[in-house]
């Protein structure tokens, strides 16, 4: 008999807007690919029923273990295991969280927790962080929500094969925001920006399709902007020299 394939880890961190599209349809695709895998999902935040416009959730309790159990139900008992860490990533969780050869899909709404982990995963030898976002919608700054981002970070054999999460944005090396558990329950409310359902979905979409790229070798590009008002996506290739 062959040898099996070795089980890849997979780190869905945030499981909200993006998260949620996220993980569903990437649990969808492993489990239909019959690809060994295991889906942590990380999550120390619980829906609410002021969520409800732009997730989709049975019941109020913490986001990671809902969704985990839906995910378990549809597409578990194969190659595909799926676990919740009801957690957010703090300094004293995040070297076990970002391990070394996983893939670390990343889907938070603070810049905080964004260099926590570029700063674990520029610590790893061989990782794959994928980092989508979006800007929120804020009047007053005049955004209306219809924007988003992806980067693609990769290390290997202790090497940057991209530019690493911080390198060209400045907003997250010097972010001036807290992580979540830094702030108590009238802040957390205050620190994320209401999104777009429709930008949420792009962005997850997104990020599934640098996923897809980096399965087949093929995608040659540190970052993706787009803007779902002018249904626009564009790849950016930057020099690591």
């Amino acid at each position: 008999m062959g040898m099996s394939a070795p089980t890849t880890h997979i780190k869905v961190i945030g499981c909200g807007g993006i998260g949620g599209h996220l993980a569903r349809n990437l649990c969808h695709f492993l489990h239909a690919e019959r690809r060994p895998c295991h889906v942590t999902l990380v999550d120390g935040d619980a829906f609410e029923e002021r969520n409800r416009g732009r997730m989709r959730f049975a019941t109020l309790e913490n986001k990671a273990v809902v969704l985990a159990r839906e995910l378990a139900r549809a597409f578990g008992g194969g190659t595909l295991t799926v676990e919740p860490l009801p957690e957010y990533v703090t300094p004293e969780n995040v070297g076990t969280i970002v391990a070394e050869s996983d893939w670390v899909l990343m889907a938070v709404d603070n810049h905080a927790t964004r260099r926590l982990v570029g700063d674990a995963v520029a610590a790893r030898r061989d990782v794959t962080l994928l980092s989508g976002g979006n800007d929120g919608v804020e009047l007053d700054r005049h955004e209306r929500g219809t924007y988003g981002n992806v980067q693609v970070v990769r290390r290997a054999n202790g090497a940057w094969l991209t530019s690493s999460l911080t390198a060209f944005h400045p907003e997250i090396e010097s972010a001036t925001d807290k992580l979540p558990t830094e702030l108590g329950c009238a802040d957390l409310v205050q620190q994320g920006a209401p999104q777009l359902l429709f930008t949420n979905l792009a962005v997850a979409s997104a990020m599934l399709n640098a996923f897809y790229g980096l399965l087949q070798e093929d995608a040659a590009y540190d970052e993706v902007c787009l803007d779902i008002l002018k249904n626009r996506a564009t790849p950016i290739t930057r020099s690591i020299g």
